[in-house]
């Protein structure tokens, strides 16, 4: 039984045969099937039909292959047949060339916004397996180039046998809700560089040797000025910008005396439950939500039903 996907990315359907991905021969048979299927990139967008309810667009493998020389990675299997994506590149659309009449390429975050939630979430595994191997041509070991493995999944160093794997990036990201007041409050955060009234929650990477709790509080503290008391997870979702794991977490505070770095931050605010729920439906006066398919956006909906930190056996 799959797990539930709360965040956009997440709940990809495909059973990604790690365990026999490994096999050169397997992957050739998968590679040789006929019923092989591709979706295709183009400078990390995928190719979306237009149809009156998006989705992407799926070509045999046989003809994604045709249309470029890059090579594709294996995202895993449907029902027994085998999936693959191909990555286009070039400054000419090709919605506009070879895959003239098939749909249009969206930008991720806008196809995010569209695709339904697998159609997102195998999209941004492969966009994140692309930017990957685009970032790691390279043995980080000896500086010889590097050759593709286990249908994208690995990198093999030629000259000295180093294995490379995809990374991960985690980052917390968390809102931190005071309840010292006349009624518990959460704060918002923004940037400089977001649209006009946008803000969301705080997020950092995670350093090394520090847990999520940890760098959860240094990154409050960091922008905001405030000390974590206590710190509760409530979900995660993968990020592929280029590869992320946003950790989602709810962060209580002892005092509600904020003050943005004005290096990460450029302003916070404190808002109401019922002030959030506005947010997020639109009608606050200042302030606007995250985007839906941002786990910001989760984390504020869950505080706003009534997630907190303090209340251990609510479920997620």
């Amino acid at each position: 039984m799959p797990l539930p996907a709360l965040n956009t990315f997440a709940g990809n359907p495909l059973d990604r045969a790690g365990d026999r991905r490994n096999d050169p021969a397997w992957l050739a048979e998968q590679e040789a099937n006929p019923e092989a299927l591709a979706m295709v990139l183009w400078n990390g967008a995928p190719l979306i039909e237009e149809e009156q309810t998006p989705r992407l667009a799926w070509l045999s493998l046989a003809h994604a292959r045709d249309l470029s020389p890059r090579g594709e990675v294996f995202l895993g299997l449907w029902k027994e047949a085998p999936v693959f994506a191909v990555e286009l590149g070039g400054s000419v659309d090709p919605a506009s060339g070879p895959v003239q009449g098939l749909g249009q390429f969206q930008d991720m975050r806008t196809a995010a916004a569209l695709l339904p939630g697998a159609d997102a979430a195998m999209a941004g595994t492969a966009k994140s397996l692309f930017d990957w191997a685009g970032r790691h041509g390279f043995c980080a070991a000896c500086g010889q180039a590097s050759d593709s493995a286990c249908g994208g999944w690995k990198r093999l160093c030629p000259a000295c046998g180093t294995e490379h794997f995809p990374r991960v990036d985690p980052v917390v990201i968390m809102l931190p809700v005071y309840r010292g007041g006349p009624e518990p409050v959460c704060l918002l955060g923004r940037q400089a560089s977001w649209p006009q009234g946008r803000m969301s929650a705080l997020a950092g990477f995670l350093e090394p040797g520090e847990t999520i709790e940890e760098a959860c509080a240094r990154e409050i503290a960091e922008e905001a000025g405030l000390t974590v008391s206590a710190v509760r997870y409530h979900s995660s979702q993968p990020w592929p910008f280029p590869s992320q794991l946003m950790i989602g977490l709810i962060a209580e505070v002892t005092d509600d005396q904020a003050t943005p770095d004005q290096t990460e931050l450029e302003a916070v605010a404190w808002v109401t439950r019922k002030e959030a729920a506005n947010v997020l439906a639109g009608t606050h006066p200042i302030i606007k939500s995250p985007p839906p398919f941002a786990i910001a956006h989760t984390l504020l909906r869950a505080w706003v039903d009534g997630f907190d930190v303090s209340v251990s056996d609510q479920p997620a």
